[in-house]
């Protein structure tokens, strides 16, 4: 099966190069035109065909680097390695640094034993399923300053959790998943509310009030925390995610990755060659690492933001001109080396232990590292191809269903963030256009702002080549394809729900009655998990 998968992807990049060779010839425009959306396409839907990430990402990025170079094979060399990776590798050299700098901690914070010594604390006192999942779904609320750092921290300190109660690891990482984006994206100080900010160019708003009055309508980000919660409570699930799940509950497997499973495999090979030194770790030692962790993270951003400012302004103007690419290596350096005096000096630790964590923590992070590069290569790609053009275009012939406008609005990022891998990419290109389509004095005006923004959030929530998905797996540490395919039908769930709930918003609009979509939308997500509840309840596995 596999190797039959790979014939497939093999015979569909050769086709797919010889048409883009065969258009070139033909005259064809690939920059502005829906052949700036192919590289990415291709590149999913060789995710979907071969389960693997990392060729189909690649083959991604080289489609792109030949429609940029025109077909010339020396200019598709220069573009692919230094207008695709050695580009993207500058453009995230910052997040990299984070990556590292937090794979370290968890390194450092496992190599103390204080990630089992909160492992206890939890069997004792978080006794069933759903209070594990509720208790992963509040850290990752209360995490709302970056995707990034929701993504990883929450994986890390609520692993041993969730591994307790029997959760599989995909669980995992769609609860991670869902409370990043969605949580960010209805934070006001956060990163997002800062890129969000940045794009808006408004004459009567500005970008931090515009983007708080389109908070109440952005329904997929409010509806999928619903339906996480709605989900947890009911106890069961659907589609390839109940798969993982039972095969967790009744075989015990969890779905971890090889690379999370080395220190304990280390473990094992200390007890067969003797009594291994019991782990000094506390659950304080896990509990003051993280607060480390967290103030100097949002230190770092502010620092960056009032640096941008000149030296003043309020904590909100800060975050709107923060950099987190910056502010966050910053506040994760200043915190590991505090965290590695704490260890070493409450001697949980010992010197040479915090330094073998180093490199443990770098290797840990490599899949995550890598698979950013090259999504984010592939997105340099798409914007030198000019999707925006294309995109604007197709806007303009949609401008005669004002009341419809929101859910097409919806569709339209949706589709942009899924093929781009990028919700900031996404409304960066929409806001703009959907600012010129709604005038401000319109009811609807917040309504397609807010659509826009969910339509990004959906997208990049969907995408396998997406950097949250991708930290998100890391963060689990799951298997990023199995992360993808069983998020996929909850995400969808929700979107369907969301284009309703966007369509009921236009239509009430229309009677002055736009707030009642609110509720509505949140009425049927239950509704709906209800309704599935009952449809697969031979499939309901145990809380407790």
């Amino acid at each position: 099966m596999k190797k039959k998968s790979v014939l497939i992807a093999a015979i569909l990049f050769v086709v797919m190069v010889a048409a883009t060779v065969i258009a070139h010839k033909a005259g064809a425009t690939f920059t502005g035109t829906f052949w700036a959306l192919v590289p990415p396409l291709v590149a999913i839907v060789l995710a979907l065909i071969t389960k693997e990430a990392y060729s189909s990402l690649f083959v991604g990025v080289v489609l792109g680097a030949i429609m940029v170079a025109e077909c010339n094979f020396m200019g598709t060399v220069d573009t692919l390695t230094v207008d695709a990776l050695t580009a993207a590798v500058a453009d995230n050299a910052g997040i990299l640094l984070f990556l590292v700098f937090l794979g370290i901690v968890v390194a450092l914070v496992n190599k103390s034993g204080a990630s089992r010594a909160f492992g206890k604390w939890a069997q004792t006192h978080i006794k069933t399923k759903t209070g594990a999942m509720l208790a992963t779904f509040a850290l990752g609320v209360l995490i709302f300053i970056d995707d990034y750092f929701n993504c990883l921290t929450v994986g890390s300190v609520m692993a041993p959790v969730t591994d307790s109660k029997k959760i599989s690891r995909v669980k995992l990482a769609y609860i991670i998943d869902a409370t990043a984006a969605p949580v960010c994206m209805i934070a006001p100080v956060s990163s997002w509310a800062a890129a969000v900010s940045g794009c808006v160019e408004s004459e009567s708003y500005s970008g931090i009030e515009l983007f708080i009055r389109a908070i109440p309508y952005n329904f997929y980000s409010i509806l999928t925390l619903v339906f996480v919660i709605t989900i947890a409570v009911l106890g069961y699930d659907y589609g390839k995610m109940a798969d993982f799940e039972i095969k967790a509950n009744v075989d015990g497997d969890l779905g971890i990755l090889d690379v999370a499973l080395n220190d304990e495999k280390q473990e094992m090979k200390l007890k067969d060659e003797g009594p291994a030194e019991e782990p000094k770790g506390k659950l304080y030692d896990l509990i003051i690492p993280i607060i480390l962790l967290i103030a100097f993270c949002v230190w770092g951003l502010l620092k960056n933001g009032y640096d941008s400012l000149g030296g003043s302004g309020s904590i909100i103007d800060a975050f709107s001109e923060t950099d987190a690419y910056v502010g966050l290596p910053w506040g994760s350096i200043l915190a590991l080396v505090l965290i590695i005096l704490y260890l070493v000096i409450r001697k949980v630790v010992s010197f040479e232990d915090a330094m073998e964590c180093i490199p443990k923590g770098f290797v840990a992070m490599v899949p995550a590292i890598t698979i950013l590069t090259l999504a984010t290569s592939l997105k340099n790609m798409t914007g030198t191809l000019d999707a925006k053009t294309f995109v604007e275009t197709i806007m303009a012939k949609a401008t005669g269903l004002q009341w419809a406008l929101p859910a097409i609005v919806f569709v339209v990022a949706c589709i942009i963030a899924f093929a781009t891998g990028t919700s900031w990419g996404t409304f960066g290109i929409l806001i703009p256009i959907v600012s010129a389509i709604f005038p401000e004095t319109s009811g609807l005006f917040f309504v397609g702002i807010s659509a826009c923004l969910a339509g990004a959030v959906c997208g990049d929530h969907c995408s396998p080549i997406s950097d949250t998905t991708i930290m998100s797996s890391a963060g689990a540490h799951c298997n990023h394809l199995d992360h993808v395919s069983t998020q996929l039908p909850y995400a969808i769930s929700v979107a369907a729900i969301s284009f309703v709930t966007y369509l009921l918003a236009g239509l009430f609009n229309l009677g002055g009655f736009t707030w009642l979509s609110i509720p509505i939308g949140i009425a049927l997500t239950i509704v709906f998990l209800v309704v599935m509840k009952n449809i697969v309840s031979n499939r309901t596995l145990p809380k407790a």
